[in-house]
């Protein structure tokens, strides 16, 4: 609904179709499958407010939600919601419509890695299942980015497959490593099963997913894929 009262779409006891409907100063996309899930998704910016209303004619099946700040904004947010007490979840990326390739940039020296000491030895099946019942999620991921910023690195992954979950996960999310020089390290472009930790900073401002040092991140296969879900079957109830 608009400021004006009047209903954007499924208003007046009337069920729009799925489509895109113009409101707020944005297209807005509305998606609804056979299963009882609705999405609205708009790219924005809004040019006003919308009030979003939930009729429910059985038991909440649960709603996610998820917006973007201008960055001059997200300050004043951060301190109204750490007032309230509600933990701030890092800026995740945001998935942009494909655009036309671009010409590469002239090829430049290969600079030398960074030295790093060799990781230790973390095979076995004990190790997979310390990791696995230890850890707040598990899933399959396609590393998409990677970035070094003082003595941690943050792996920007796309999930693929979810094998474990205490709480709601997006398609993408940052997953973050307490290393220059992260054990495992990640390729770029390549698919891994991790073990991840949800780490709050104490005052409640941060609210990271973190690859323990030593942890559990290895290549997905099939293979793979079969030793961790018997892992999960091992797991202390």
């Amino acid at each position: 609904m608009g400021v004006d009262g009047h209903y954007v779409l499924n208003g007046n006891w009337e069920v729009s179709p799925p489509g895109t409907y113009e409101a707020a100063g944005t297209p807005v996309v509305y998606a609804r499958a056979a299963a009882p899930q609705e999405t609205l998704h708009a790219a924005g910016p809004t040019s006003q407010d919308l009030l979003l209303q939930i009729l429910l004619q059985e038991p909440n099946p649960g709603i996610q939600f998820e917006f973007w700040l201008p960055r001059e904004r997200f300050g004043p947010f951060q301190v109204q919601t750490q007032a309230l007490g509600w933990p701030v979840r890092q800026p995740q990326p945001r998935e942009v419509e494909a655009r036309a390739p671009i010409a590469p940039p002239p090829l430049m020296p290969t600079l030398a890695p960074d030295p790093c000491p060799p990781c230790p030895d973390t095979r076995g099946r004990a190790h997979r299942r310390l990791h696995y019942c230890g850890s707040d999620f598990v899933f399959q991921a396609r590393v998409v980015g990677r970035h070094r910023q003082a003595q941690e690195t943050r792996y920007e992954v796309h999930i693929q497959l979810i094998y474990k979950s205490r709480w709601p996960l997006r398609t993408r999310e940052y997953v973050w490593a307490p290393a220059h020089c992260p054990c495992p390290p990640l390729a770029s472009q390549q698919e891994y099963l991790m073990a991840i930790r949800r780490l709050i900073s104490p005052d409640g401002t941060q609210d990271r997913l973190l690859l323990p040092h030593a942890g559990y991140a290895r290549p997905w296969s099939p293979a793979e894929d079969s030793r961790i879900r018997l892992a999960a079957r091992r797991c202390p109830v």
